[in-house]
This record gives structure tokens, sequence and C-alpha cells, in this order.
């Protein structure tokens, strides 16, 4: 038997399955779940900051496919980085965030998509962008993403994060190496005057990878919007101006 609440919820309200209480400051709610169940302690503490994350919330009522989209935006907004007709690539773009948007602001559509996702796992249909299940760091790739395409990318894409081993110096090396990756691959495909726009976590080996994109873009420098988290060490590199 549950406890019935003390106060009737309001006419809006939807009751979902976990079964929570709120905590009010001012006028915003922090929502903590009462019970665990079967969840670990990071389970919970994860469950419960997507339970008042106001960006989670945000792109539930914007129809967007993830949090993540507000990052790019908010970085899109302040460097004007996408334009009507360029061409984009969203490497590991699951589930679809970042080519969502990007679609959008290119002016990406079903009979002339400018946008590219390719990831590891299948992603549902979006507007605008042709999607890709398979590996960018396969040998094929950068040609058959040239080929969909029609020509060389104006910008490339990676939010990419490394599945997570719990051990920190591992895991730290799976990041740079997906990084790494990207930065090659964004040689191969990208047009004279192209940016390409990376997450790392500070920390770490990433100096390097910055003095070697120095090397080959005319600006480079560390981007962190407001829309990662407080408690994140994520940050975004942003290299614009490729030299080809």
């Amino acid at each position: 038997m549950t406890d019935k609440p003390k106060n009737p919820a309001p006419k809006n309200h939807t009751p979902g399955k976990q079964k929570g209480k709120a905590r009010v400051s001012g006028r915003e709610m922090a929502v903590r779940l009462r019970t665990a169940g079967k969840r670990t302690t990071s389970q919970q503490k994860w469950l419960e900051r997507q339970l008042n994350d106001p960006y989670v919330a945000k792109a539930k009522a914007e129809g967007r496919r993830s949090r993540a989209a507000y990052k790019f935006k908010e970085i899109d907004d302040k460097h004007h980085l996408l334009k009507p007709g360029m061409r984009i690539i969203d490497l590991g773009c699951a589930p679809g965030g970042w080519c969502q948007l990007a679609a959008e602001r290119v002016g990406s559509t079903e009979a002339n998509p400018r946008v590219i996702g390719i990831d590891l796992l299948p992603v549902d249909p979006i507007p605008g962008v042709k999607l890709l299940e398979m590996d960018f760091m396969s040998p094929e790739a950068d040609e058959r993403l040239k080929a969909e395409l029609g020509g060389l990318a104006d910008g490339v894409l990676s939010d990419m994060a490394a599945n997570t081993t719990g051990h920190k110096k591992t895991d730290h090396l799976r990041i740079i190496g997906l990084a790494e990756g990207a930065v090659a691959f964004a040689r191969e495909v990208l047009a004279p005057g192209g940016f390409f726009l990376c997450k790392l976590f500070q920390g770490g080996d990433t100096a390097a990878l910055v003095t070697e994109l120095k090397r080959d873009f005319a600006t480079v420098r560390h981007v962190k919007p407001q829309a990662s988290r407080a408690d994140s060490s994520e940050l975004y590199v942003l290299a614009t101006g490729f030299r080809g």
C-alpha cells in the first residue's frame, strides 16, 4: 500500500512509474526519489539528475532528440558556424540532437540532404538528415561520406563519449582515442575553411591534441556552453579555418 499524497496533483500532472517527493526552493521543485529499488547509487543519482534537469524538460517540450542540442545551439549562436547550404557530418550522432539542429540551420531537406549522421547504433529517422549505421573509423568511411554528401564537408561534429570502465586513466585514453580518430577523419573530409567541433574532457593529454589541431586550423579554442552540467568535466574544442 502506498501513502496518499497530502495535496492533490495539479490537473496537468501525469503520474509516472517512479514515486517521488518534491523539495521546494522558491518556485523550483527538485524531485527526489523515495526508494532506489534495484538501482545502484550511480543510477539513482543519474535518474534524479535527469528528473531535475531543465534542459531535459525543454528538449521534450520542443521535440528535441536530446538535451545535448542546447549545448550545440549555444556554441553556434555565439560562433555562427552553421550557414544555409553547408554540408555537415555528425560523428557518433545518436540519438540525433546535434544533426537535428544542424539540418534545420543549414536548410537540409529530404530531397537535398546536406547533413549526414553516422553511428554504430541505429537512429530513428530525422527530417533532412541522412543516417548511416557504420564505424567512422573504418577504412572506407571517409570516401563513402564524401560520396554521400556529394563533395567535401564544411563542418565535422563530434559529441561522442567512449563507454566508461570505471578506471579513470583507461577511460581518459579511450576519450582521447575517439577524439584523435575524429581529427584524422576531419582532415580527410573537410573543405578548406571548414570547422571541427569535438567533445573532450578536462585534464590528461588534451594539450597534445590541441597543438595538433593548431597546425591544421587557423583558430583553435576551448568552449564550454552553459547547457553543460556544472559538475561535468566536459568541454569542447572548436577549430575553425581548416587549411586543407
